[in-house]
């Protein structure tokens, strides 16, 4: 679905706190972009890399919104969020994978490996500015 096509929620004052959020838009650009080029992948990875690319790249977003959405405290908030900084890996790992098979050309998969990079960075930011707030911490 297309932004405009969603956005009455955005017109009506429901934006969600995190939608707000530089991280956020920028994850989910990152993944929309990620699903539409392994929709191009050939058929027999579909069910395999493809489905496991898509499924780590939305994970970003997803622990994102699980994390900032519920912010009970700020050890949850990290939880969610070294969750979201996980599945970047794994995302620049299966973009490997996928420009080594020759699914995705070298500039692809460097260019959606800058991306990922700068998200962990922001991701990095929240966890530490968490843990500067009461109840923070390792844990």
């Amino acid at each position: 679905m297309h932004r405009d096509q969603h956005d009455d929620s955005r017109s009506a004052g429901n934006e969600a706190p995190y939608e707000r959020l530089d991280v956020y838009q920028k994850a989910y650009q990152v993944a929309l972009q990620i699903h539409r080029e392994t929709l191009k992948f050939p058929k027999i990875e579909q069910f395999e890399l493809a489905s496991q690319l898509r499924r780590s790249s939305k994970s970003i977003v997803v622990n994102i919104v699980e994390g900032m959405g519920r912010q009970s405290t700020p050890r949850e908030v990290e939880r969610y969020i070294r969750v979201a900084m996980g599945s970047c890996d794994e995302s620049r790992i299966w973009l490997k994978f996928a420009k080594d098979l020759e699914y995705l050309s070298g500039e692809r998969q460097e260019r959606f490996n800058e991306q990922l990079v700068e998200i962990g960075r922001m991701l990095r930011g929240i966890i530490n500015r968490y843990r500067e707030k009461p109840g923070g911490g390792k844990g």
